[in-house]
């Protein structure tokens, strides 16, 4: 066996890749301490580095500047996962879109909310506030914020599709009320400063878009 060969198979063998994976999940672990708890501005990179345990450079060759640590951290706050998942893919979009009616889609949403604004809303706001200085992420808080929106335009079409909307209202209202009551500023609001639990936030939730979106007639 040659030795390029050789080479190939130890650059690809499982160990390597495993070795990776954990890098790359201790950078976004130290990235999040770092970037929620001191705030955009105040962290470097040698900041992030140094609490990961590794280089700088290595912190570069995995993910890439603040900008692209913070993108990072969002898609997998999104996700739930150690890489982003797209979001048909999740499974709360999912069972809220299996669910047969308005009602059951809402609620599925609503505790896909629950699961999700704990780990997801301290990055959401640290990326807000470093939009305010930093023009890579504002691009990017613009970015996700009218993904979000297409998200909840689908949503709304799908909500649509049960015929228990209310008619009053168009799809595009529907997907604005949901979009702005699920934002990490609403949960934290409630939770953080207001001393809700995670649950009652989720039947908060449920409750309202269901008085405000449905047809009770």
């Amino acid at each position: 066996m040659s030795d390029s060969v050789k080479g190939s198979r130890r650059y690809h063998s499982p160990r390597r890749a495993r070795q990776a994976a954990e890098t790359r999940r201790a950078v976004l672990v130290a990235a999040r301490e770092q970037l929620v708890g001191k705030g955009y501005a105040a962290t470097t990179v040698a900041d992030i580095a140094r609490a990961a345990g590794v280089a700088v450079d290595t912190v570069y060759a995995t993910i890439g500047r603040k900008p692209a640590l913070l993108r990072e951290l969002v898609e997998v706050a999104l996700s739930g996962e150690d890489e982003p998942v797209p979001a048909l893919r999740r499974d709360y979009v999912r069972r809220a879109r299996a669910a047969p009616t308005a009602a059951e889609k809402l609620s599925a949403y609503a505790d896909g909310m629950v699961e999700l604004q704990p780990r997801l809303a301290p990055i959401f706001l640290a990326l807000r506030d470093a939009a305010v200085t930093d023009a890579d992420c504002a691009a990017l808080w613009t970015e996700i914020a009218e993904r979000r929106a297409a998200n909840m335009r689908m949503f709304a079409a799908d909500l649509r599709a049960t015929g228990e909307l209310r008619e009053d209202l168009s799809d595009g209202e529907v997907a604005d009320i949901i979009w702005s009551m699920n934002a990490a500023e609403y949960y934290t609001l409630l939770v953080h400063d207001r001393g809700w639990t995670a649950q009652r936030y989720g039947a908060w939730l449920v409750d309202a878009w269901t008085r405000l979106l449905l047809d009770h007639r």
